[in-house]
């Protein structure tokens, strides 16, 4: 039994989320954050619970063209390179629903607004695709502009976010 978190990140922002998040579910349940250049194509048979997030781009999970966008605004480059998260669950195995479903949660970090758009809400929706059982709403994190920094106070509500999530899975 053990979580994965895979991330997307350009300017570090969202990799801080994923580990703050991971920090809160390793009081219950081992834990592996991954970006998402480095996860598995098909999750592994341990995995009981898979937290995915990204940054959102206008208005949703990035694409080719919004990460060279990021890549164009970042001094010393960005941190996931090649595909994000939007492809990753489109080509993900996550197993027969037939069997123990994996539990699986999303987030986003984005800047607070009404016209900013949700990157959770699609990795929310892929999620379902696959048939892993939803345990959580889409989550957002606020950035205060483009390359941030998080809004403070969303580093902790991530740690409490990740410690909810893993309280959930030991009542389940």
């Amino acid at each position: 039994m053990r979580a994965l978190v895979v991330y997307e990140s350009m300017f570090g922002n969202t990799k801080k989320i994923a580990e703050e998040v991971a920090y809160g579910l390793m009081a219950r349940i081992p834990t592996e954050v991954l970006e998402v250049g480095s996860a598995p194509a098909e999750l592994p048979e341990n995995v009981t619970l898979l937290v995915v997030g990204g940054p959102t781009h206008v208005m949703g999970m990035s694409r080719a063209t919004t990460r060279k966008s990021a890549e164009d605004q970042a001094e010393d480059g960005i941190l996931s390179r090649g595909e994000g998260i939007r492809e990753w669950l489109a080509t993900l195995r996550a197993g027969a629903p037939a069997e123990s479903p994996v539990a699986a949660a999303a987030f986003d970090t984005r800047i607070r607004g009404p016209f900013s758009g949700s990157a959770a809400k699609g990795a929310h929706k892929a999620l379902r695709r696959h048939h892993l059982r939803l345990v959580s709403p889409p989550m957002d994190f606020h950035v205060t502009g483009t390359k941030g920094p998080l809004v403070a106070g969303e580093a902790e509500r991530a740690r409490e976010w990740g410690r909810s999530l893993a309280e959930t899975l030991a009542t389940a």
